[in-house]
C-alpha cells in the first residue's frame, strides 16, 4: 500500500509506505520459495500506484490471489493488533454497476467468461454471481490468513472485517487487505520496523495462503 507522495499512516519515527514495502518484499521471497507459487509486486520501490491500477496489474499478470499489505493507525496510541479485510457486499454491488457501465471492461474475462457477447441482463447476472462467489472466497481466504496472524501476535478483530476498499474489488480474484499492526502504537511500531518480526508476518501470510490453497486444490490445479 501507499508509496511516493502518499506516506500512509505515520508512526513516531516511521512511515507506513516503507514498513509495508519491507514486509511485502519478505512476503515475495517466502512465496517464491514455495513449489508452484510465484509472487508479483504492485510496486517495488517508493512510488505511488493508483488503487485501480493495482487490481489491473493483478489481472494483467494472471493473479490467483491478491494481498494488499498495510499498517493501521488510530488516534488512541493504545490501539493494537492485526486485522484482515475482505470486500463488503455494498462494495461488491457498486463494483458490479461500475463494470457494467464501463465499456472498456466488456471484453475482459470474468471468471473465465467474456462479457462482450452477452446481453446486459445476462452480463449483470454473470457478474453478480462472480462477485458474490469471489467475496465469499475472499472471506474464507482471509480467515486462513487471520488464523496464522494470531500465532504471531495480537489481532485487533477476531473475524474477517468487510469494507469497500477499492483494491479488493476484482470480480474474480479472491482479495484481502492485511493491516499488519498499528504503527501509531509505540510497541507495535518497533515490531513493524524489526526485520525478524516482518519475517514472522510474511511467514504467517504465506502459511495462510498455503492453507487456503490446500482447501481449494481443484480450483488451483493442486
Amino acid at each position: 500500500g501507499h508509496g511516493g507522495e502518499d506516506p500512509g499512516a505515520l508512526g513516531k519515527s516511521s512511515q507506513e509506505k516503507h514498513v509495508v514495502l519491507q514486509i511485502a518484499r519478505k512476503l515475495k521471497q517466502q512465496i517464491d520459495k514455495q513449489p508452484g507459487m510465484r509472487a508479483e509486486m504492485t510496486r517495488t520501490g517508493d512510488y505511488y500506484i493508483g488503487l485501480r491500477k493495482r487490481t489491473r496489474i493483478a489481472r494483467d499478470r494472471g493473479a490467483d490471489l491478491f494481498v494488499s499489505v498495510h499498517a493501521d493507525a488510530f488516534k488512541n496510541k493504545n490501539a493494537r493488533g492485526a486485522s484482515v479485510y475482505a470486500l463488503s457486499q455494498r462494495g461488491a454491488s457498486s463494483e458490479t454497476a461500475r463494470w457494467l457501465a464501463n465499456k472498456e471492461n466488456a471484453s475482459d474475462l470474468v471468471g473465465g467468461v467474456s462479457l462482450a457477447d452477452k446481453d446486459n441482463l445476462l452480463a449483470e447476472v454473470l457478474l453478480d454471481l462472480s462477485m458474490t462467489k469471489t467475496v465469499n472466497e475472499s472471506i474464507s481466504f482471509g480467515r486462513d490468513v487471520l488464523a496464522q496472524l494470531k500465532r504471531v501476535g495480537k489481532v485487533h478483530s477476531k473475524r474477517v472485517e468487510q469494507a469497500g476498499f477499492a483494491v479488493l474489488k476484482s470480480p474474480d480474484i479472491p482479495s484481502i487487505l492485511v493491516e499488519t499492526a498499528y504503527i501509531t502504537n509505540p510497541t507495535e511500531e518497533k515490531l513493524l520496523n524489526s526485520a525478524s518480526h516482518q519475517l514472522k508476518i510474511a511467514n504467517a501470510i504465506v502459511a495462510g495462503i498455503k492453507t487456503y490453497l490446500a482447501k481449494n486444490r481443484s480450483r488451483y490445479g493442486g
